[in-house]
């Protein structure tokens, strides 16, 4: 019992250790590194996902190491016989508090996170309409006119492109199943749920290519339900956008007018003897 006392110590300290030491958490093994971050909040979740790591990761060894202890401390013994206990009340308290404790510190800390992200929505930014569908992304900017649903708007398959250093507002929608639309060096991942229109928002913090991936199983051709997104200069963004509207005015301008086609000489009569 003084073991298991002084293993719950050793824990609490090392906890206490995780949760006041932010150069702790965020020094974990290569091989456990999260992708490279690329968006603004990138870095908040990844702080705590590595905190819940940690956490997670240190209570496992504790664990691990009183199993072991245990089972060889009152391991089977010739002439031995077994002691009934209920157990110890005071550490039952122990640790049914310790992790509701650790779920509310880890909820304080995690809301303004998510608040900047799931609610706080810039009002000014690139809008983005995505409808997904068994299995691809429909990708959809607005044009001149800056409305959804006119004749000018930008379509896109499978190919997001978005300026850097400027916020993208994505609305996202469904034509048939649930879909996952998920940016995993952005942080970004959130349900397009047939029938709701769902924002979400990012910014990239630098240039590149990346993939786009659905993380939701959707039917037999899920794994081939990707897409790309590309962050680019805004120079380089309008000069792209301004070319595809070009592109879809020439493909849906009507084409010359032709003259019509000369009424056919009537027959000939034959001559009369």
């Amino acid at each position: 019992m003084i073991s298991a006392r002084r293993g719950l110590r050793a824990a609490g300290l090392l906890l206490a250790t995780a949760f006041c030491s932010p150069a702790a958490a965020s020094a974990i093994p290569f091989w456990m590194r999260l992708p490279e971050g690329v968006s603004t909040y990138s870095d908040r979740v990844d702080g705590l996902f590595r905190l819940i790591l940690w956490i997670t990761g240190i209570i496992f060894v504790v664990v691990e190491l009183l199993l072991l202890f245990f089972l060889f401390r009152y391991r089977h013994r010739e002439g031995r016989r077994a002691h009934y206990t209920h157990g110890s009340n005071r550490l039952e308290v122990i640790w049914t508090i310790v992790p509701a404790v650790i779920c509310v510190v880890l909820a304080l800390l995690s809301r303004a996170t998510w608040a900047d992200i799931k609610q706080h929505i810039p009002k000014e930014g690139v809008q983005i309409e995505i409808t997904a569908e068994q299995f691809a992304w429909n990708i959809r900017y607005a044009g001149a006119d800056n409305r959804f649903g006119t004749e000018d708007d930008v379509l896109s398959l499978n190919q997001l492109h978005v300026p850097v250093g400027q916020p993208v507002v994505v609305t996202l929608h469904s034509k048939d199943v649930i879909h996952s639309f998920f940016l995993p060096e952005f942080r970004v991942k959130q349900d397009a749920v047939p029938g709701l229109s769902t924002r979400i928002w990012f910014e990239g913090t630098r240039t590149g290519h990346w993939e786009i991936a659905c993380a939701e199983l959707c039917g037999l051709g899920h794994y081939r339900m990707k897409g790309f997104v590309t962050v680019e200069t805004p120079e380089e963004f309008h000069k792209w956008l301004a070319d595809q509207v070009a592109a879809a005015a020439a493909e849906n301008a009507p084409g010359p007018a032709t003259a019509p086609a000369a009424a056919p000489a009537p027959p000939a009569q034959e001559a009369k003897s």
